[in-house]
Formats: structure tokens, C-alpha cells, sequence
């Protein structure tokens, strides 16, 4: 559906400051909902919110429904009577510009330990009646999920397709053994979504009053370590025996790989999940609008068609590209749900297939900044050829910062984007950048934090086909200055992107 014109800001929830190292849903949170609303922000977009594990990456969870417990807000739980303030007495010294995720997890998961068990004694009859529907309302993967995890954790980790037979193919006999075992653990995970989903509840509740959308991002694909994929077997490509990927889920030699990207995922058995009227992925997009107001569709070319590498292989290269029922999906999703609030992300391998399924339902796609010197005038991430349907960025996720990237970019690139914005200096490129995006006809803009704080390549977010070292980035208490406020707050009113209420 198109959009009115409009701005927003990228930061995933990890990069906000706080005193347990890592970003979450307490009071820096609402602060820069009050940041969004003072510049004339409409949208707040996030990374998947999921519960992460190895490599730390947003877009590898451990279930497609559930909340990074990571981000859940110690001092939250404090005010809700389940921390006490001596519980941070001893928290060690956490750096500020970025996360470290292997110091971090064991602090936060003992400080959840320590709230559960408070909770069990300390609930009033309210929290434990809210509790107990959440528990009912989110069963439909809640269950499924904390088992999971529940057993993970009695398995010293390993993956689910190597656990005992009985426990992987998940014989009725085995899990009803496991969750009377496992009772405890299956509680405390369940509590932690509990605490996870009330937190982000009332900070969209607050973003929503104060004219803030949040944007969400729904990967395509699961991992195969997940709770997903070892409660759905059959609508995933797995090898019968082993239960690994028999079809992995990747992209060919691409902009950023001369080897493509060979993510590991198991693709979609789309045959079953017709045959299923798309159940579980109905699903999945009722539980992502529980909590986030538009859906960005992350690798939206693989509803057309996906590329599939086999079992075995260590790179991409030798994929093939397999046919999906988009154009049935869609219409199953636009009959439950209604005309979907969605942006697709169309980067990479384009046909004129993928921007039919796209436009036929209205979806606007991406156009990155990045991309568009250094070629032809055909360039269709030129500005002078976007369609107004669609959501312009100076860079994503996966993209250097605005300035990384200049730094980093070849003569003639770097000479052509001089040369579209009249410039004879470098100087404060990120702004000039920032503005033709601003300016664009897009009727979406949206700008990551980096940018508007004018950072170079130590604040990128992400590596593609890198496994470590990544989403690590934070900024300072004292970033979002007044004059930076002011900076965004005119650009963003000059070029006619202000909410109608503001």
C-alpha cells in the first residue's frame, strides 16, 4: 500500500545507551521515541527482534515469534518489584560504543533467573492473571518455544537435529517426559517472553501516542536451529534422515560476494504450505503485527523465486533458482488480513517478475542511495527514477555509514555523487546525502542513526557473509544534541515530510 510522505530513523533497539551494556527497552528507549517525535519523525524501523545465538545476528533467532530477552530492561523489572536495586551492585564496567555480547548474555540471563523467581513469590494476583493470558494467548508458538529452549539448554546447546531421535522427530511419549523434566525451565523462558512483550507493549503503546509507526522486519527465512523448524518439519526442505538443510538458502555472486551468500537456512517445502493455506506463515504475520505497525518483507524476491544451493556445498555459487507461489501467498495473507501495511525489500538478483509481485499488491520497495553512482543514468537507484511508491535510504543495515562508505568509495563514484549534488567539497557529505534522500519524490525516507550522527566505518552494523564481530554498534547518552535535533527537525519540515498532527 503507498505511504504518505514521510521520514523515519534505523537504529535497532541493541545501540541505545544503558548501564548493562547492551541497548533495551527502558528509559533511553522512550528517549528517543521523544527524539523521533521532536524531529518530525513518523517511523521508527528495527533489526528482527528475535532471541539470537551464535554470531549474535537478528536475522538468525532461535524462534520467528519470540523477543530477544537480551533486550528487556532490568530496571523495568526493578520497578515492577522483581529486581532490587542491590542486584546491579556488582554489574562490571561495560564499554559504551558497542556491545559485547559474550560478557553481556551471562549477566543479563542471571539478573532474568533472578526476576522469574521473584516472580513466582512476589506476583500480585493482577501480574499473575496477566501472566497466565499472555501464556494462553501466545501458546500457539509459545509452547513450542520454550520447550525448545528448555531442552536446548539441557543438551548443552547442540543443535536439535542432533539431539536423541525420539526428542527430534518429537515422539508425543518423549516431550510429554521432557516437559514434566523440564518444568522450571520451561517456566522461566516462558516468563522471560512475558517480560519481554509487556516492555515492548508499552514502549509502542508510547511510540503509537506520540505519532511514532514502528517498522518490523520479518526475514524470510528461519534458522534451522530453531524452534520454527523443529515444530514444523515438513513445511521446511530437510533431509529425512538427518535433519539437516537438504536445501540451503542463500543468494548468488552479489554485490557483496563474488561467492554469493550461502546463509545455511533451510528453504520452504512451498508445495506443503499450500497445501496447508499458508498457515504457519499467516501466522507469523498476525504475531508480527501484535507488536510492530509495518512490516518490511527482508529478501521479498524469494516469494517469486528462491534461490536454493544443496546440501554440502560451501558457498553459494552452485544454487539454482526454484519458483515460489507469491502471488497466491498474498492473496491468502490479503484475505485474512486485510490490505498489508508492508515494504518489500528488493535488492540483488531483480527480474521483472519479483517488481510484478511486488507492484500488484503495492508494496513499495527499496531504493539505496549507496547504489546509485558510479554507472548510467539508467541507474534505478538515481533519484530522478524513483516511483513515488517507494522507501529511499542513504544506506541499510548491511551498507557502510554514509561516510564509510564516501571514504571508501572508487573516483568516479564519488565523483558523480559530487557532481548530482552541485558540491565541491566533501565536507559533511553524510548531510548532503541525508538530504537528497529527504528531497527525493520517495514518499519514504528512512535514515540510519549512523548517518545523522555523521559516523564513519567504526559504527557499521553488519558485514554481510562475516559471521562475527557484527551488530555490535552503540551510541553515547550525550549523541542526540539540540543542534542535531534542530539539523533534522528543518530538513525534514523543508522538504515536506512532517506528519500531518505535527
Amino acid at each position: 500500500m503507498p505511504f504518505p510522505r514521510s521520514s523515519g530513523i534505523l537504529l535497532h533497539p541493541t545501540s541505545f545507551p544503558s548501564r548493562f551494556g547492551i541497548g533495551d527497552l527502558g528509559l533511553e528507549a522512550y528517549h528517543f521515541i521523544d527524539f523521533l517525535k521532536d524531529t518530525y519523525q513518523r517511523y521508527w524501523q528495527v533489526l528482527p527482534l528475535g532471541p539470537t545465538g551464535y554470531g549474535n545476528s537478528p536475522y538468525m533467532s532461535y524462534s520467528a515469534m519470540a523477543g530477544n530477552p537480551l533486550l528487556i530492561s532490568p530496571e523495568k523489572l526493578l520497578n515492577d518489584g522483581f529486581l532490587a536495586e542491590e542486584d546491579f551492585a556488582n554489574l562490571p564496567t561495560f564499554p559504551t560504543d558497542k556491545v559485547d555480547f559474550e560478557q553481556v548474555a551471562p549477566i543479563k540471563i542471571e539478573l532474568l533467573k533472578k526476576a522469574c523467581e521473584n516472580f513466582k513469590t512476589k506476583a500480585t494476583s493482577f501480574q499473575q492473571k496477566a501472566f497466565a493470558g499472555f501464556c494462553d494467548s501466545k501458546a500457539y508458538w509459545l509452547d513450542d518455544y520454550a520447550l525448545f529452549m528448555a531442552l536446548k539448554d539441557s543438551q548443552d546447546n547442540a543443535s536439535w537435529h542432533t539431539w536423541k531421535p525420539e526428542l527430534a522427530k518429537r515422539k508425543p511419549e518423549a516431550l510429554d517426559q521432557a516437559q514434566r523434566q523440564l518444568t522450571t525451565e520451561i517456566f522461566y523462558y516462558k516468563f522471560v517472553q512475558y517480560a519481554f512483550f509487556q516492555q515492548w507493549s508499552e514502549l509502542k503503546t508510547y511510540a503509537n501516542m506520540r505519532g511514532i509507526e514502528i517498522i518490523g522486519d520479518i526475514p524470510i527465512y528461519v534458522a534451522h536451529d530453531s524452534a520454527d523448524v523443529w515444530a514444523n518439519p515438513d513445511i521446511f526442505c530437510l533431509d529425512e534422515e538427518t535433519g539437516e538443510a537438504a536445501q540451503m538458502a542463500g543468494v548468488p555472486p552479489d554485490y557483496f560476494s563474488a561467492t554469493g551468500q550461502l546463509w545455511g537456512n533451510p528453504v520452504y517445502d512451498w508445495k506443503e504450505l499450500q497445501k496447508q493455506d499458508f498457515k504457519w506463515w499467516l501466522l507469523r504475520f498476525e504475531a508480527m503485527l501484535d507488536y510492530v505497525d509495518i512490516i518490511r518483507i527482508d529478501h521479498f524476491r524469494g516469494f517469486e523465486a528462491f534461490w536454493a544451493v544443496p546440501q554440502g556445498e560451501e558457498t553459494a555459487i552452485n544454487g539454482e533458482w526454484v519458483k515460489a507461489p507469491g502471488e497466491a501467498f498474498f492473496e491468502a495473507v490479503k484475505q485474512k488480513l486485510g490490505k498489508l501495511p508492508v515494504l518489500a525489500e528488493d535488492l540483488g538478483v531483480i527480474t521483472p517478475e519479483v517488481e510484478a509481485l511486488r507492484d500488484k499488491f503495492e508494496f513499495p520497495g527499496m531504493k539505496v542511495l549507496h547504489f546509485a553512482f558510479g554507472s548510467d543514468p539508467g541507474n534505478p537507484f538515481l533519484p530522478f527514477n524513483y516511483p513515488r511508491n517507494a522507501v529511499v535510504y542513504t544506506g541499510t543495515h548491511d551498507n557502510n555509514t554514509t561516510i564509510g562508505w564516501f571514504e571508501t568509495a572508487n573516483e568516479q563514484e564519488k565523483r558523480d555523487l559530487l557532481l548530482y549534488l552541485g558540491c565541491f567539497s566533501s565536507e559533511g557529505i553524510h548531510w548532503d546525502v541525508i538530504r537528497l534522500a529527504l528531497s527525493s519524490i520517495a514518499n519514504q525516507a528512512i535514515i540510519p542513526l549512523q548517518d545523522v550522527l555523521g559516523l564513519g566505518a567504526e559504527a557499521r552494523m553488519n558485514f554481510p557473509s562475516i559471521a562475527e564481530g557484527n551488530w555490535e554498534w552503540r551510541y553515547s547518552e550525550e549523541a542526540l544534541t539540540k543542534e542535531l535535533i534542530e539539523r533534522l527537525r528543518i530538513l525534514t519540515k523543508l522538504y515536506g515530510r512532517v506528519p500531518i498532527e505535527s
